[in-house]
């Protein structure tokens, strides 16, 4: 479905700029919406769920301020979402050994458990970008890169 349908446009947008931004934004709200759905019967919103994974790929305790870094959401609220995942029992915080003022987080047994049962999420990715073949896949994500790029 074209964007000037899915949100009504009826006006033409500025220019392809313009109709591209629309477009990344709607897409990005729809393929979130989607994991949403997924991740919302564990209890955990998606932010929560991406610190989980940061801290699966860390492989060893990180400092909140680590975690941070590596979030897709750069407005979320690290700690309180630490905070939230430790009283789920999620994951484990523990003073810095050579920083007293640092708190080092890994996951919990539990934590693990919990990213094992939504590793589901990979078929759900695959099949949200399944009308792109690998190729395109790639191209779009050089695109995005590009973008980004300074």
């Amino acid at each position: 479905m074209k964007i000037e349908q899915a949100i009504n446009q009826t006006k033409p947008f500025r220019n392809n700029r313009h109709r591209a931004m629309v477009n990344l934004i709607y897409t990005h709200n729809w393929m979130v919406d989607q994991l949403r759905a997924k991740i919302k019967p564990h209890g955990i919103t998606m932010q929560q769920y991406n610190v989980l994974r940061v801290l699966r790929g860390a492989g060893e305790p990180i400092s909140t301020s680590v975690i941070r870094e590596r979030l897709l959401d750069k407005m979320a609220d690290t700690s309180r979402m630490v905070h939230r995942l430790a009283q789920k029992g999620l994951v484990v915080r523990r003073e810095c050994a050579h920083d007293k003022r640092l708190v080092d987080v890994s996951l919990s047994d539990e934590g693990y458990a919990m990213l094992d049962q939504l590793d589901i999420l990979h078929t759900e990715m695959d099949r949200i970008c399944e009308a792109l073949t690998e190729t395109e896949a790639a191209q779009l994500s050089a695109l995005l890169d590009k973008l980004r790029s300074d």
